[in-house]
């Protein structure tokens, strides 16, 4: 019992140190550490659509963020900003990321001020590591000649956490303070849509921006709240496996039969329900994989972009960590499940051990009780029909005993944990079955030889010489 209690300790261990892995593989995946906020946490934000990350590229694989117009960008409170623009840049894996992120503003139908706020705000606010930053300025002429003035008279206000070069549309580097070339960060500033597929191909560009990367912001937010909300059910899965585990760990073995049937039935059908948990959730997780790779195979010339592929590529690493959650679980379960088949075993071995030694236990005593060896031939007769009487009753019990201990050994070669407490009681089964056995017989030779001699004393000739015989 001992060894199987280690044994149990040692399986929720595994068990609890294989789930830690996955919760933690899954925060990874879903990059916890640097996305601290999920969609819906700022869904209202979002559907503002001021900034959005259409999942095209630039040339090198860096991501783009667009800020499209919106009138009131200037209006936007900066914890708006701040996180979507920090939600926006964790989304792309890190490898991406590291190469640095393409900006796009888009100020064609605004005014001088709106550039001006979107620069100073990326400027003072941007999370992400930035590459580029390509501004279509104001399509008006007036607008157009108040931005050349207001880039040179505030290029200082747009220092950022990297050196800065400005950009016009000759391409004339402005350095805004010393600092090695690698690190400079370019802002160009673009006279129209024409001029933007010279620095980002087309194919990664929006309608909106002459290109046709196929865009849905509303699918986008979809897409995203339904990853992160099966990242979230991965791991409350996880968790509450986790916890069945522990319980299933920490109850104490039932003493009788009932008890252990009753406990098996309970978790058996807690067990089942948290299958089908499992199997809800996996559906769910293949519904979603399928749902976006679907995309592709709508349109004969729609691909999935680099977004929608890291959006594959992440729902099927949530399905391997679900399905890893489901093989850590069952190993377990198997086990326990054995160790809890073997309690209701051991205890039936038990009930039916105590109950056939209280019938031989008996009939021992009615044998040995046997002790009479007659005073005459009929008595003798009867002593022996009453003999043979109890072997018949003793038949069954026996027979009984004989299969027990039988079943005794079975278990014991199936390497149940209570072979130390098995093994004595097929011994004492055996031994018991063999002593009323030998004793029955014995019984039986004195009794006959009782009756061989009562039968020759009742002889009338020789008796003298017929008990000297036998002297």
């Amino acid at each position: 019992m001992l060894f199987w209690l280690r044994e149990e300790e040692m399986s929720l261990q595994e068990l609890q140190q294989r789930l830690d892995s996955v919760i933690t593989h899954v925060d990874e995946i879903m990059q916890q550490e640097i996305r601290p906020l999920l969609a819906v946490d700022i869904i209202e934000q979002l559907h503002r659509q001021f900034a959005i990350l259409s999942g095209g590229r630039g040339k090198d694989g860096a991501p783009i963020i667009t800020f499209p117009e919106y009138s009131g960008f200037g209006d936007l409170p900066d914890d708006d900003f701040l996180n979507v623009v920090t939600y926006l840049t964790s989304i792309p894996s890190l490898e991406a990321a590291s190469i640095g992120f393409i900006i796009i503003i888009d100020r064609r139908q605004d005014k001088w001020s709106a550039v001006k706020a979107s620069l100073m705000r990326i400027a003072g606010a941007f999370p992400g590591n930035l590459q580029l930053v390509l501004v279509l300025r104001p399509s008006r002429f007036i607008q157009r000649a108040i931005a050349d003035i207001g880039i040179k008279l505030h290029r200082d206000d747009f220092k950022m956490k990297v050196p800065i070069f400005l950009y016009r549309l000759y391409f004339i580097p402005i350095k805004l303070y010393n600092a090695s070339p690698q690190y400079m960060l370019k802002i160009i500033m673009l006279n129209s849509v024409s001029d933007l597929h010279g620095y980002i191909d087309k194919a990664q560009l929006t309608c909106e921006l002459g290109g046709n990367l196929e865009y849905c912001h509303s699918q986008w937010i979809h897409h995203r709240t339904a990853i992160e909300n099966f990242a979230v059910i991965v791991k409350s899965t996880t968790r509450m496996l986790q916890r069945f585990g522990t319980s299933l760990s920490e109850t104490e073995l039932p003493n009788e039969v009932q008890c252990t049937q009753d406990l098996l039935a309970t978790q058996i059908a807690k067990h089942d329900k948290l299958k089908d948990e499992l199997k809800l959730a996996m559906k769910q997780g293949m519904t979603l994989l399928s749902y976006i790779k679907d995309l592709a195979t709508q349109n004969a010339n729609c691909k999935l972009n680099p977004d929608e592929l890291e959006n594959v590529t992440t729902v099927e690493r949530l399905l391997a960590q679900l399905d890893e959650t489901e093989n850590a679980f069952e190993e377990f379960w198997l086990k326990h499940h054995l160790k809890l088949e073997q309690c209701l075993q051991l205890h039936h071995f038990e009930r039916d051990f105590r109950e056939v030694k209280v019938a031989l236990d008996s009939l021992m005593e009615i044998l040995a009780a046997f002790s009479n060896i007659g005073d005459g031939v009929a008595q003798v007769e009867h002593l022996l029909r009453e003999l043979k009487s109890l072997e018949e009753r003793a038949q069954e019990s026996q027979e009984k005993a004989q299969l027990y201990a039988l079943h005794g050994d079975q278990l014991i070669q199936s390497n149940h944990y209570a072979v130390d407490s098995i093994r004595p009681k097929c011994v004492e089964l055996r031994r018991i079955c063999d002593d009323f056995t030998n004793g029955a017989k014995k019984k039986y030779d004195i009794l006959g030889k009782s009756y061989e001699i009562h039968k020759r004393i009742d002889e009338p000739p020789n008796n003298v010489f017929l008990l000297n015989s036998y002297d």
